[in-house]
Parts: C-alpha cells; sequence; structure tokens
C-alpha cells in the first residue's frame, strides 16, 4: 500500500495508460481524482476500480478546468500528494512544410501546455504536505520515445514530448525547495487508444487496427511482445512512490528497447553496413590469398 493516505490526480483517465495508472494507484490505498474528458469511460473506471476512485470531467486543453480538477481534489482531501500528468492526443499529422498554425497551437496546448498547468495549479496545493518531508511528493509527466529523435510520430507531437522532458527537469529545478520532485516516463509502442483515435477508421475497425499494431510494436524492438498501459503505469507508480525519494529532474524510458540503436544491433538476423564491409575484407583478403597460392 505505497500510496495509503495520499490524493492523486490522474489526467486522461478514462482509458489507456491513465487508467490503468488510476486504477493501480487506488489499489495502493490513494485516493484518485480520475479525470477526463470521456465521462462515460470515465465513470466506468472508477466504478470498476479497486479502491477510492473519483471521476471529475476536465479538459486539459482549458486552463480553467485543470485549475477545478486541482481545486476540488485539494477541497475534498485536504490537499495533493501525486500528480501524474498523462492526457494528451497524437496531435497533428502533418510535417513541419505543411501544417498550420492553428494545427500546432492545438497539438502544442494538449500535449505540452496541459502538463505545465497541471503542475502551476497543483503546486499550491502540495507545497506542506506531509509526503514533501519525505520525498513522497511527486509529480509525473508523460513524455515519450518520439522525444528522442525523429520517426516515432508526428513532428509536432515529437516536438512537444520533447518539450515536456525540458519542463520536467525546469519544474524540478523549481520545486526542489519545497519537497516536490518532478520527473517524466517515455513510453514507447504501448497498444493504446492514442493511435486509433488519429485514425480516421469506424469505430467497428479500431480493434482490429490496435491488434495490427500490437503485433507490429513486438516487432519493432528487442523486448519481443507489445507494450501494455499496466508496464507505464509500474513505472509512474514507482517515480511517485517514496522508493524514488532520490529521484527527480529525469525520466524513465520504457519502450521495449526501442531505442537501443538499430535493429542490427539486437537483431542477429539483420545485417549492418559494418557486416557488409566486414564480408567484402574477407571475400578480398581470400581472393589476395588464392591469387598468391597461385603465383607459387
Amino acid at each position: 500500500m505505497r500510496f495509503s493516505g495520499k490524493t492523486v490526480v490522474v489526467t486522461g483517465a478514462a482509458s489507456g495508460i491513465g487508467a490503468e495508472a488510476a486504477r493501480l494507484f487506488a489499489s495502493e490505498g490513494a485516493v484518485v481524482f480520475a479525470s477526463d474528458i470521456n465521462e462515460a469511460d470515465g465513470q466506468k473506471v472508477c466504478a470498476e476500480g479497486d479502491g477510492d476512485l473519483r471521476f471529475v470531467h476536465c479538459d486539459v486543453s482549458d486552463t480553467a478546468s485543470i485549475k477545478a480538477l486541482m481545486d476540488r481534489a485539494a477541497a475534498e482531501t485536504g490537499g495533493i500528494d501525486v500528480v501524474f500528468n498523462n492526457a494528451a492526443t497524437a496531435g497533428a499529422r502533418p510535417t513541419i512544410d505543411e501544417i498550420e498554425p492553428e494545427e500546432w497551437d492545438g497539438t502544442m496546448n494538449l500535449v505540452l501546455r496541459s502538463v505545465a498547468f497541471g503542475i502551476r495549479y497543483a503546486v499550491p496545493h502540495m507545497k506542506g504536505r506531509p509526503s514533501t518531508k519525505n520525498g513522497g511528493a511527486a509529480i509525473v509527466n508523460v513524455s515519450s520515445v518520439a522525444a528522442t529523435g525523429p520517426g516515432y510520430s508526428p513532428t509536432t507531437y515529437a516536438v512537444g514530448k520533447a518539450g515536456v522532458l525540458h519542463l520536467t527537469k525546469c519544474a524540478a529545478a523549481d520545486l526542489a525547495q519545497f519537497g516536490i520532485r518532478v520527473n517524466a516516463v517515455q513510453p514507447g509502442f504501448i497498444n493504446t487508444n492514442i493511435f486509433t483515435s488519429s485514425l480516421e477508421i469506424p469505430d467497428d475497425m479500431k480493434a482490429v487496427a490496435k491488434a495490427f499494431i500490437a503485433q507490429g510494436s513486438s516487432n519493432a524492438q528487442p523486448v519481443a511482445r507489445g507494450g501494455m498501459p499496466r508496464d507505464i503505469a509500474e513505472a509512474v507508480a514507482y517515480l511517485a512512490s517514496e522508493a524514488a525519494s532520490f529521484v527527480t529532474g529525469t525520466s524513465l524510458l520504457v519502450d521495449g528497447g526501442l531505442t537501443i540503436g538499430p535493429r542490427h544491433c539486437w537483431d542477429p538476423e539483420t545485417e549492418s553496413a559494418l557486416s557488409g564491409l566486414l564480408e567484402m575484407e574477407e571475400q578480398a583478403k581470400a581472393a589476395a590469398a588464392t591469387a598468391a597460392a597461385a603465383g607459387d
């Protein structure tokens, strides 16, 4: 019961990583304020969870809505101990040469600005809590493997998630004086609705699409299975717990090894450019040896 007696706020809690994290925190003793714009699924998560889960409607693109969420959590329990800034979407897909200003701004609002103001409006309710005296006050932000470089997501999402990493470091510095730790988690390809929600396909095809994503992701990294929301929830719970009381201003990659390096470094069936050159060298040596033998 790592979170017994603590108040935890989770955004984007109606599905995927947020839902799994909310259930995990509640099962370990926390009072969890599970927020989302999807009220039906959010209420379902709370009803089916084990522990004290309270749904709050919150649109993280609206700073007033974020403030109302934090104020309500504090009013009902006396303060906030943990915030998991999770809510986001895949955002706009156009490349930098085609994206429109409103698409850029909309994605940044959801991916980066919402995290900044999730921190801003939670911190007044975190200062002075008992958890700040023993490393138990924590903010965890969701970044992404997309923050490590291009190729993992649309450009705008990747830039926003890279911003989350820098925001995490800056916030950790700002809030250290109050005993509040700030860290980030960087999921790899996790089988959630974030992918299918951005696709223009009928709802009855989304289950098939998720299965396709799971199969594809299991082949894309050294750990030969698709990532699941529970994988990220467990990492978030660690960063939010007192077990991580000496951890702040950093990020935890949970990607099945996706970012280790090119495929040939972990897949013995894949040849690298270097292996091809080495093979050419061996062939040249063999040819030279054959020629020398013939000359003798």
